[in-house]
């Protein structure tokens, strides 16, 4: 492949290496800070002495260094390492913490959450970032970006997962730098009167000014919240139903700010500023203003990661189109990835920076193979191909990471792309125009009207592909090694496809091949899995019981177990699920589980392995553990957490092991012991 003799594929890559590798391993920064610095002067030597048929010192060095570079913006881009950030402190006891808001989150129905930078902790300078979160009340009003606060509180470490294959929270903050929250209530926090300004907070506070303006039109709910998210990047009013619509119609993309969006806006920029090429050094003056105009939206968006990260890669796409070299295309594009990668390293971890590039990468190198493939005569059909052709490439580009993560894939999403991405260009123009207007206070009521009807328009069309639920494949069982596996396929199949040549067919075989097996391998293992599961869930009760691809669901209220053995079933390839009532007994390998409720009815049995605690019993547990001398007790989301309490309380002066699965996630009992 052509692609690797670019020098800046090589670096980037060798970057994207290095950060994995400085994740993981949790390396001190400082230690490869002074490997690069003792190999610098060795690399000076190496590219003023090295011949071109020597040693590749210069080559080895380089590669050396850029993968440290990458363990280096890492390991100082997490920053627990550093001996100013907050988690190395004992925060077992509540301490006087300042901070700094950084970012609004979606909020739920107890609580406003907000990610903040930590100032100080007890008056000492402290660094690092932590998420905030304030239980909604009468009392509660909202913060803003760049808002200072005092508050005495403790902090406590993000919870893990509490079920098998639930969505990890705590890994996907961690993978911003966040390792720990704080609860407060409102009237607790002391608002600094005069915070300082950021760039960060004056942007989104424009947009809350934009927002503010735009309700105020006649606007639909529904519609309002696409305009929000379509050109603001703001999706926090989108109704959970509009959303699941995008989503099954293959365009939820359409949602996010991002690349899609801001390549379009590049193209309406290049081509309404045309006219500035006539003038004396007219096309640079036309790069300046088309890199600050594309910055400019970046702050009206609220300067979000994912904005940021567009307008990035497209500035670079902006040089490149300014250059006049269309064949460099790949080569600019990873050249916005390394600078990114170099100033946010962590990006590479979060899902919207994978499937960007995956998308991109896909489009410049599918989408020109496509058009050779056949290029119709007719303008409208021609125009038509093309625009299936872009849509195809960026769905091949993210459709292993799309597998990986969300497990479904709607087959009708070049309708939705056909119908919606050739009219998005006239979307985002009329969307400035009217934010331009409103913000003016002389917006026409007509515009507002068409508008409306045009996102309503399209938001009906995505309604209709979505209700087609025979074409939205869901549930596809997806892991990371067949994610591998599915890219190198793909990678295969589009060379054999466009040069057929003896190595690429056996390339291609090998992967297919790779995939069988490693499927063969997965039923396999199901056939000879078998497991039990105490599964946490609040005011229920599950016990999951895997044999091979059957699982059977022992619960006291099944309607709540949807989502838990939904993400099971998915997961671990479950072809079929019983449901039974939960019974007071059970033989598990030979070793008795008794399950008392609220009946809190004794068992005729003086010795038990397990006690499972649920719907808050009203027990003597001293005397319950005296009389029935368990090895274990165990305890669900069912019970008062007061009981809980005492009950933690109780097993520790007697010593016997006691699991709560609210503190300590879900159970597996053995199966195996003699």
């Amino acid at each position: 492949m052509r692609f690797f003799d670019f020098v800046s594929v090589k670096l980037t890559i060798c970057l994207v290496s290095g950060i994995v590798l400085g994740y993981y391993l949790e390396i001190s920064p400082l230690i490869p800070f002074c490997i690069i610095l003792v190999i610098l002067p060795f690399l000076f030597w190496a590219s003023t002495g090295q011949g071109r048929r020597g040693f590749p010192y210069f080559e080895l060095l380089t590669i050396l260094s850029v993968v440290l570079l990458g363990v280096f913006v890492v390991n100082l881009a997490q920053s627990k390492s550093l001996e100013r950030h907050y988690g190395n402190i004992d925060l077992s006891e509540a301490k006087l913490w300042k901070l700094k808001i950084r970012e609004v989150l979606k909020p739920n129905q107890f609580s406003d959450s907000y990610t903040a930078k930590v100032q100080s902790v007890d008056g000492k300078r402290s660094e690092g970032k932590i998420i905030l979160r304030i239980r909604i009340d009468s009392l509660t009003e909202k913060l803003k970006v760049d808002d200072e606060l005092l508050l005495f509180s403790t902090a406590s470490s993000i919870p893990p997962p509490l079920n098998p294959h639930q969505f990890n929270y705590k890994d996907f903050l961690e993978k911003q730098g966040i390792y720990y929250q704080i609860q407060a209530d409102f009237p607790k926090l002391q608002r600094k009167a005069n915070p300082s300004t950021t760039l960060l907070g004056a942007a989104s506070n424009f947009r809350e000014h934009i927002i503010t303006r735009l309700k105020r039109e006649s606007f639909g709910e529904d519609e309002l919240a696409v305009i929000q998210a379509l050109v603001l990047g703001k999706r926090d009013d989108i109704s959970e139903e509009v959303y699941d619509d995008y989503k099954n119609a293959g365009a939820v993309h359409i949602l996010a700010v991002s690349g899609l969006h801001v390549g379009i806006l590049l193209l309406l920029l290049q081509f309404l500023l045309t006219p500035l090429e006539k003038l004396p050094k007219g096309k640079t003056l036309k790069l300046v203003f088309v890199v600050l105009l594309l910055w400019g939206y970046a702050f009206i968006a609220g300067l979000s990661p994912s904005i940021v990260r567009a307008v990035t890669m497209f500035t670079f796409v902006a040089y490149a189109m300014y250059l006049n070299r269309p064949t460099n295309s790949f080569n600019i594009v990873t050249l916005s990835m390394f600078f990114i990668l170099l100033v946010k390293p962590l990006f590479l971890f979060q899902v919207g920076f994978q499937m960007s590039y995956a998308a991109v990468f896909a489009i410049v190198w599918i989408y020109p193979k496509l058009q050779r493939f056949w290029f119709p005569e007719n303008v409208i059909v021609r125009k038509a191909w093309q625009l299936l052709a872009v849509s195809i490439s960026a769905q091949l580009g993210v459709l292993p990471i799309s597998l990986f993560y969300f497990h479904q894939f709607p087959a009708l999403f070049f309708i939705s792309n056909l119908v919606i991405v050739p009219f998005l260009g006239i979307i985002l123009g009329m969307g400035i125009l009217v934010i331009a207007l409103s913000l003016s206070g002389f917006i026409p009521k007509f515009l507002v009207m068409a508008y409306d009807t045009i996102i309503w328009t399209m938001n009906s069309i995505v309604a209709w592909v979505a209700e087609q639920e025979r074409f939205v494949i869901k549930d596809i069982p997806f892991d990371a090694v067949q994610l591998l596996l599915g890219y190198f396929i793909i990678i295969m199949t589009v060379l054999f496809l466009s040069q057929p040549k003896s190595k690429s067919v056996m390339f291609l075989l090998t992967g297919i091949i790779a995939w069988q097996g490693w499927s063969i391998w997965n039923q396999f293992q199901l056939r000879e899995k078998e497991v039990i599961i105490l599964a946490h869930q609040t005011k229920n009760t599950v016990l999951l019981h895997q044999t091979g691809g059957k699982l059977h669901l022992f619960t006291s209220d099944t309607a709540r177990t949807q989502r838990l053995v939904k993400n099971y079933t998915v997961a671990e390839r479950i072809q079929s699920v019983s449901e039974d009532s939960l019974k007071n007994s059970y033989n598990i390998n030979q070793k008795e589980l008794y399950v008392m409720d609220s009946l809190a009815i004794y068992p005729n049995k003086k010795e038990l392995d397990y006690i499972l605690l649920t719907q808050s019993p009203k027990i003597n547990l001293v005397r319950l553990l005296d009389s029935l001398r368990p090895k274990m007790v165990l305890a669900d989301g069912s019970n008062y957490k007061s009981y809980i309490h005492r009950w933690k309380i109780t097993c520790a002066k007697k010593e016997i092991p006691f699991h709560y699965t609210g503190e300590k996630g879900f159970y597996v009992f053995e199966l195996n012991e003699d």
